[in-house]
């Protein structure tokens, strides 16, 4: 706990907390990587949450709000655009709801944080039509109960985060025994524990301490002298270029320094040998850069020019505007998807799909992504086929955020994705068609096959890295060494649904032949079934299969 206590918290300060916050779950989103239970490569739970934080970053860096208000409704709007994976999203509506309660505040007091903390647990809930205990959901409800309780008596805000931080990390190790599957992997809840990543990144601005982040590999860099002509002033929105050389007079200086700088600007170089660091940044805060510098070593030499804030704003603004342009409507009915491999597009677009969104399981694409997709399709209703459980949630937020009348259609596998697409009939009706696509993708089973990156052991089987693993949508079918064991167990799954087409997408790993093999070998055990082969291009899984 510092010495002096903070009793309020204005737009300045929460944007230097939001800041920390990004770069502290950017640097350990690796970390919370590894708390996935299921030993995939997909998109993963910190990944998502590092972009989606730091979508809020990048807006914040482009002004400085002095209210609260106002920096919180920057955060919200930015997290809301770029949410990416039911996490990201989750994380969105937590400080959706946040802005929402310091709504026209200069200033927030302990009571009003925890109330706008509470808010956000309330809108999150509110937004997830099954919510589940054990997960980012949990841990942030008991920490901002926490808080609560705290702004009951007591008006330090630095105390405030300190006890729900204490009492979200009790809840956090809890969410091991609150969801089955994660007791059966042994690990806590990732969301969770990247939401307490960025409580603790919060905190530490406000105590004013540099938590531990990766150090900047300085070593590429020239080791006497910068050369900083190559910077393009032109394009940047940040005013001031500020350039200044101290004496080295603190061993983690440079480290420091990265840190520090990262949260008032871009453009970071930090240059030391024994003697002196070097320092270039764009900054709005050129003062503040300088005050901090003077505390690691005395100042040797400064230059800061300003650098044209009014061009900066004026691209800032057209930026702004051409996210914004809705595309008129030609037709009833439109389709965006999110898919991703060079065949599986053109199967979209042969179709009939308006707009496609790069995405899936390597990268869960930003309510934002799907928004410009959205709004750039030229037709009344626009229909969205997410074709991935973990960008469902993402792509509903669309709904509300685009003036056309947008349609989710729930599709979890790029293959109900096709199917959706099939069943639509562009001259029908929207509720018509809706009913008709939600038929469709009823009737059809993904199988996918890929590898398992870790060791791990999941519904009562070991699997171990390097493994080909065979699901069924969610459910894990096998884990062997071996393809040809893989192999018998996708036919056998087959099988049991006599089905009358059998589509195989392979993917961007698999040459023409080894899958031909596959296809051969599925067309001898079913004879009676139509059987197609694809060259899909998919990354990381090896086939996906559509049974139906």
């Amino acid at each position: 706990m510092g010495i002096f206590m903070r009793y309020t918290i204005d737009g300045l300060v929460f944007k230097d907390m939001i800041i920390a916050a990004a770069l502290s779950i950017d640097a350990h989103k690796h970390i919370i990587n590894e708390l996935n239970v299921f030993p995939v490569p997909d998109g993963d739970t910190g990944t998502n949450m590092s972009l989606t934080m730091g979508a809020a970053m990048n807006e914040l860096k482009k002004s400085e709000p002095a209210e609260i208000s106002r920096a919180a409704e920057i955060t919200a709007k930015a997290l809301l655009r770029g949410g990416r994976g039911n996490s990201g999203t989750i994380l969105s509506q937590l400080f959706r709801g946040f802005s929402r309660a310091l709504k026209d505040k200069a200033e927030a007091s302990a009571r009003d944080f925890a109330h706008a903390m509470n808010e956000g647990v309330t809108t999150a809930y509110n937004v997830v039509n099954k919510p589940s205990e054990g997960t980012i959901l949990t841990v942030s409800r008991i920490a901002a109960a926490a808080a609560c309780d705290y702004a009951e008596t007591g008006n330090d805000i630095e105390q405030l985060l300190e006890t729900a931080i204490e009492e979200g990390g009790k809840a956090l190790a809890d969410t091991i025994n609150q969801n089955p599957v994660l007791k059966k992997a042994g690990v806590i809840d990732a969301g969770g524990k990247g939401y307490m990543i960025i409580l603790e990144a919060m905190l530490a601005v406000l105590r004013g301490e540099m938590f531990v982040v990766p150090e900047p590999d300085v070593k590429t860099t020239a080791k006497e002298k910068a050369d900083f002509s190559g910077f393009d002033t032109g394009d940047i929105t940040f005013c001031y270029c500020t350039e200044f050389i101290i004496s080295r007079e603190n061993t983690k200086a440079s480290q420091l320094l990265c840190y520090f700088l990262g949260t008032l600007g871009d453009s970071v170089v930090v240059i030391d040998d024994e003697e002196i660091i070097k320092v270039h940044v764009h900054t709005n805060r050129p003062g503040d850069v300088l005050t901090e510098a003077l505390t690691y070593g005395s100042l040797l030499e400064v230059k800061v020019e300003n650098m044209r804030e009014q061009h900066t704003e004026t691209i800032a603004r057209e930026l702004d505007r051409d996210h914004d342009r809705i595309a008129p409507p030609e037709k009833p009915i439109g389709v965006v998807a999110i898919c991703a491999g060079s065949g599986i597009e053109a199967v979209f677009k042969d179709l009939g799909c308006d707009r496609l969104v790069s995405g899936g399981q390597t990268m869960n694409p930003s309510t934002d992504d799907i928004l410009k997709a959205v709004n750039s399709t030229p037709s009344e209703t626009v229909f969205i086929l997410p074709n991935n459980s973990n960008i469902l949630f993402a792509a509903e937020q669309c709904v509300d955020m685009s003036p056309k009348n947008v349609v989710v259609i729930p599709t979890c596998t790029i293959p109900q994705g096709i199917s959706a697409m099939l069943a639509l009939d562009p001259e029908g009706g929207v509720d018509e068609n809706s009913a008709n696509m939600n038929q469709a993708i009823k009737g059809v089973h993904t199988i996918s096959v890929t590898h398992a990156v870790r060791d791990s052991f999941f519904d009562n089987m070991e699997i171990k890295q390097g493994d080909y693993l065979a699901m069924l949508e969610n459910q894990l079918l096998a884990a062997n060494p071996s393809f040809e064991n893989i192999q018998k167990v996708i036919i056998d799954t087959i099988k049991g649904f006599s089905p009358e087409f059998i589509t195989v997408f392979y993917g961007s790993d698999v040459d023409d032949d080894t899958a031909g093999v596959l296809s051969d070998e599925i067309a001898k055990a079913l004879p009676d079934s139509e059987i197609t082969t694809v060259n899909g291009g998919q990354p990381v899984y090896y086939y996906v299969i559509s049974v139906e």
